[in-house]
């Protein structure tokens, strides 16, 4: 419950006084209507009126940006300053000013955010690709309409679309531009809203009209053969996967990757990188090549710099001596935006509701609108050429006796008589009379009524056609048709973006450029941690530890070893042994919980060495219990570094031991007693967390104490140790032996 106080005022007199009676009280309200009648109006007005797309493929805040600098006659003629633009946007828009320039920027064709750009620029309207290059204030830049906008506004104000009031009622609004092409996949629109996004990418324009040509002759038309791909302003590659795309044609959700483009230089050995992918900026390309060099995790770069100009974006980067351009663009790709993912919601307003819509989908919506647009743009003429007729049919009875009218007129006394006397003498009626009436006195002669009557024929004619055209369907279709072509011709241009079939595509992996050799791999009770390689572990082999530390493993392996750190939280840190630098027995090394970011309070106890993942995991604990994990329980397929649940914290753990394949290991009890467990009596588990079986059979007050490998020759009756079936008790170690 919501508590509410009493401080509001009301307009009505019994409303104000019923206020004031209560006022400061606290009165209990439900959350539920509160969110109801406060917050459910605000999500709505951003999901219809703000940040969705609608059919058209605008927003409202485009929408009535266009239709401001349309009716200010910016279609053609020169260009106006973007302040003038943005004030008289400001009796559609009630939002401030800077929003609505924001806007007009992002529309402009000097942003370069569009495929093709509804606003024609001059001056400084920054870049899209750019997060640093900021946009001229609004009274330096000057705009005008691009042709293309011919084809949002093309009969208008033919009836072809609603209007509704502004926002104070003194001005009318288009709901809907009668856009003549599917604007709505041509340019790219992203919003979020409450709730839900929406996310389209933009297509190019001769292959969506070509597409929507083809619905319309045959709804089944299979889209990938004329709509190949996206197509992005700033250019790049698509990795194209024919089973994405195809996803994102029929649900409207999806992803796909994008790369930059390069070229080489090799007579400076450096590479120009001249486009990159629409969802990242040359600032934030750069920031991530610097940390990768201050990681050393990219050596082959010796300077990078941004050389974008008039010319177009360039970024220019410096290789050493030796390097290999197409190997560094492959770890690039890998480790920076340079290749990036697009997400595809295809999230559009159907009239008034939000849809999330496949590509065949939102082109049959747009062919329902379109049709609609072009029916309500024909009957708009056909009325005008009907009461056009209907008027000259008036004037073509007057031609039988022109001196008739003319006497009539003249004779008649009164003004309010003329229309009436002429309705009864000639049988028209009084909107015929009135034409007649208001006829210049110089056009009363046969030359021009001939000329006049002359077009009742031909207007006949067309009336006919009209309504032959608003009878069949496919003659609607026919006009569209033909609209779809003329813009393909006027407006098409060359695909920007090109296609990299992903069975071609070669993707950077890290073992490609790690140098593998052998090493000697310490770790010891502390926790700190040594790679040594073998040369310069024979020229000085003294360990230098910390006070009271020694060393628990001591393995050879080489340096592309995985390297798995279990601890005494019951978690595992997964490294690899090139994650850290080559160093001397005569340093202390790394300290593993804090190279690893391992939590407050947590030790690592055992590291376990692995380069396939291939064996098993031994849990030894207290109770007398073993737990068997097969080794590759913890392999992951993506770079997680961490894992919780390892192993089973229920008991105490004794020792940890990880072994190629089956072999003995030696238990030790807290009492004496020692047995030697042939791991093959035991089933590995892939599940981490179990607490394995009963091994060894234990005494009051006992416990394992410890567990290591078991070598041959260890002791003189081994079988009186080994284990023949499970759980076992073991023996106590003979006084020789000891």
């Amino acid at each position: 419950m919501a508590r509410k106080k009493q401080t509001e005022r009301s307009s009505h007199p019994s409303d104000a006084k019923a206020y004031i009676e209560h006022a400061g009280e606290v009165i209990d309200q439900k959350i539920t209507s509160t969110l109801e009648k406060n917050y459910m109006p605000y999500a709505m007005s951003v999901i219809v009126s703000r940040a969705i797309p609608e059919i058209d493929g605008f927003k409202p805040s485009h929408r009535k940006l266009l239709y401001t600098m349309y009716k200010m006659g910016l279609l053609s003629g020169a260009r106006t300053k973007s302040a003038n633009v943005v004030g008289s946007t400001m009796k559609l828009n009630p939002h401030g000013d800077m929003a609505i320039y924001e806007t007009l920027v992002r529309l402009s064709r000097g942003n370069e955010a569009l495929l093709h750009p509804y606003v024609d620029s001059k001056g400084n309207f920054g870049k899209a690709y750019s997060r640093d290059m900021a946009f001229a204030a609004s009274r330096y830049t000057e705009v005008k309409l691009d042709p293309i906008c011919q084809e949002l506004f093309r009969d208008i104000d033919k009836d072809t679309v609603d209007f509704v009031d502004n926002y104070d009622n003194k001005l009318k609004e288009p709901t809907l531009l009668p856009v003549t092409f599917p604007s709505v996949l041509v340019n790219a629109n992203t919003g979020i809203a409450v709730g839900m996004a929406s996310s389209i990418c933009p297509f190019n324009l001769e292959e969506v009209c070509s597409t929507t040509i083809e619905l319309i002759k045959n709804p089944n038309h299979e889209l990938s053969l004329t709509l190949t791909a996206p197509d992005f302003p700033g250019g790049g590659q698509i990795i194209y996967n024919p089973a994405e795309m195809d996803k994102i044609y029929r649900t409207g959700r999806g992803s796909f990757k994008v790369r930059a483009r390069y070229r080489c230089d090799k007579s400076c050995n450096c590479i120009e990188i001249t486009e990159i992918p629409p969802t990242t900026t040359t600032e934030a390309i750069i920031d991530k090549v610097v940390d990768l060099i201050k990681a050393n995790k990219i050596r082959e770069i010796s300077d990078m710099r941004d050389e974008t100009d008039l010319s177009g974006l360039k970024l220019a980067i410096d290789l050493k001596r030796g390097a290999d351009p197409d190997a560094v663009m492959q770890k690039l790709y890998r480790f920076t935006p340079l290749e990036d993912s697009f997400s595809c919601n295809f999230n559009v307003l159907i009239g008034g509701t939000p849809k999330v819509l496949g590509v065949r989908e939102l082109l049959e919506e747009w062919i329902a609108f379109r049709r609609m647009c072009v029916r309500r743009r024909v009957y708009f003429d056909l009325n005008k050429k009907k009461e056009k007729l209907h008027l000259l049919q008036g004037l073509q009875k007057i031609l039988l006796d022109i001196d008739k009218a003319i006497r009539i007129i003249r004779e008649t006394e009164s003004e309010e008589e003329v229309v009436p006397n002429l309705m009864i003498a000639f049988g028209i009626d009084e909107v015929q009379a009135e034409y007649v009436a208001e006829i210049k006195l110089r056009h009363i002669n046969k030359e021009y009524i001939l000329k006049r009557t002359e077009e009742v024929d031909s207007l006949a004619d067309e009336i006919e056609q009209m309504q032959s055209i608003l009878d069949e369907q496919k003659k609607i279709s026919k006009i569209m048709i033909t609209e779809l072509k003329n813009v393909i011709k006027n407006y098409a241009q060359p695909r920007k973006t090109l296609l990299l079939m992903h069975e071609e595509v070669k993707t950077f992996t890290e073992e490609e450029t790690i140098e593998n050799y052998p090493v000697n791999l310490f770790f010891t009770k502390e926790g700190y941690f040594k790679k040594i390689t073998p040369q310069s572990y024979r020229m000085s082999s003294e360990q230098y530890l910390k006070e009271g530390d020694r060393v628990m493993q001591h393995v050879e392996g080489n340096n592309t070893d995985n390297l798995l750190f279990f601890t005494d939280k019951g978690q595992v840190y997964k490294a690899r042994a090139c994650d850290f630098e080559d160093t001397k027995a005569s340093v202390l090394g790394d300290f593993v919980p804090a190279k690893l970011g391992m939590d407050e309070g947590e030790n690592a106890v055992y590291m376990a060495v692995t380069s396939d993942f291939a064996g098993y995991m031994l849990f030894f604990f207290q109770n007398g219990k073993v737990a068997k994990v097969n080794l590759n329980s913890y392999e992951t397929k993506t770079n997680r570094k961490k894992l919780l649940n390892a192993y089973s914290m229920k008991e105490p753990l004794s020792a940890v031991l990880c072994i190629r394949e089956d072999t003995n290991v030696l238990i030790t009890a807290s009492n004496g007693r020692m047995l030697i467990l042939p791991t093959g009596l035991m089933q590995a588990k892939a599940t981490k967390e179990q607490q394995g079986i009963q091994v060894m059979k234990l005494t009051k007050g006992s416990t394992v104490s410890e567990a290591v490998m078991y070598e041959q020759g260890m002791f003189e009756d081994e079988h009186r140790y080994l284990a023949k079936d499970l759980p076992s008790r073991g023996d106590f170690l003979k006084m020789a032996q000891m």
